[in-house]
């Protein structure tokens, strides 16, 4: 008998955000001074008024939900989806997940078959291509530009659209990018797929409140309901409420997917944890004080970031319109050498200024965009204004 792993595995590779933190996390047990800028995580507290509806629920949610979720949940979210969206989903559309990324996992095991094509714009994020190719998919990635704000256009969907073409995943604002689409930016989008496919559209959402500089975040269901019934809309309250670890996400989906993705759920996790999701419930009908307080220190954070990482020899970077990452090209820091190592791909750079600087961030590479690194700022100014301070010391002092 074989005792051989599933050969599926093969095709999938591990995360290179968890594995950028895991080393970091090894070097700052030696004693070593780590700026965490790897991992896509708010370092605020999750509100009180959150904390206190989850030790309310302690008395009376210790057992099974519905595997899709809480009546109270789903009525939440179809609630502030109206308000923060402006379209109304049903609840029978609504399945709650163990996360975001589990809602997108689903998905990818509701929708792809062998074969299937999924388009992916690049830069993405790193679990999109591996969930698709979990499941015997082909992730197709459509090329995007810096120049153009790494926004997919008509024209390269268009290119990429073929009659094996499943998905089209969509993450707006993007990680690990920043880029965001406009209302008008979508339409151009949405008219290319009515006209040439009738795949499926999975919108990734899940930093649409956090925005800057006045962007308005637009979202395809409101802007293109021609649509609607092939639109998937997945979001969460990982990033906008300082919940990651509570791990509540949700997809929006026509019926017969909610469907499907309720009997994949229902023969893997069943429901998301009763406690978690009355905190996620009251996460979304409480106030947003918090919520506009953290997003005006993201957008302080990201001009401290920018200003800093422009401010370097050899590296270029673009404000990105939301999340809370700056994704700098750093190809001007090749040819710097280390020991007897010559920089020659953003994964070395990235390697080098955790060795130099003790500055932890992710490279390009593993997003689709070799070239260059991606550094949250979702921590502290003083941090990024630290660990900038070394970098361009390290940089400036560097043989080549």
């Amino acid at each position: 008998m074989s005792r051989a792993l599933a050969r599926r595995l093969e095709a999938v590779r591990p995360s290179a955000t968890l594995a950028m933190t895991a080393r970091a996390a090894e070097l700052r047990k030696s004693g070593r001074h780590i700026y965490a800028f790897g991992v896509g995580e708010p370092d605020f507290p999750t509100p009180e008024f959150i904390r206190d509806a989850a030790a309310r629920a302690l008395a009376t949610s210790s057992h099974y939900t519905a595997v899709s979720g809480t009546a109270e949940l789903k009525q939440a979210i179809c609630e502030r989806t109206a308000q923060d969206r402006g379209f109304t989903p049903t609840p029978e559309r609504i399945t709650v997940s163990v996360g975001a990324k589990h809602a997108l996992f689903n998905l990818a095991a509701a929708l792809v078959d062998p074969g299937d094509e999924v388009l992916i714009p690049a830069p993405y994020w790193v679990s999109y291509p591996e969930q698709v190719r979990l499941f015997g998919g082909e992730p197709r990635i459509v090329e995007t530009s810096a120049a153009n704000g790494w926004r997919m256009t008509p024209d390269e969907l268009a290119r990429s659209l073929t009659p094996r073409t499943k998905a089209l995943i969509l993450c707006s604002p993007s990680n690990p990018s920043g880029a965001a689409y406009d209302a008008e930016e979508l339409r151009a989008l949405a008219r290319v797929l009515a006209e040439q496919s009738d795949c499926f559209v999975i919108v990734d959402e899940i930093y649409a409140e956090l925005v800057y500089d006045g962007f308005r975040h637009a979202s395809l269901t409101t802007v293109a309901p021609e649509l609607a019934d092939r639109i998937i809309v997945v979001d969460g309250v990982s990033k906008a409420y300082a919940m990651t670890g509570w791990r509540i996400g949700w997809s929006i989906a026509p019926p017969a997917v909610a469907k499907a993705l309720d009997k994949v759920q229902g023969q893997s996790t069943t429901n998301p944890t009763a406690v978690a999701q009355a905190a996620a419930a009251a996460a979304l009908r409480g106030p947003r004080d918090e919520v506009r307080h953290m997003v005006e220190s993201f957008a302080a954070r990201r001009r401290r970031m920018v200003e800093g990482l422009r401010a370097i020899p050899g590296m270029a970077c673009d404000l990105p319109r939301g999340a809370f990452y700056a994704f700098p090209d750093v190809t001007g820091l090749y040819g710097i050498r280390h020991g007897d190592k010559t920089l020659a791909s953003a994964e070395d750079v990235a390697l080098w200024q955790l060795d130099v600087c003790g500055i932890a961030a992710v490279s390009g590479e593993a997003f689709g965009a070799p070239g260059h690194i991606r550094y949250t700022y979702a921590c502290s100014e003083s941090a990024i204004d630290e660990a900038l301070a070394l970098l361009k010391s390290a940089v400036e002092r560097a043989e080549r």
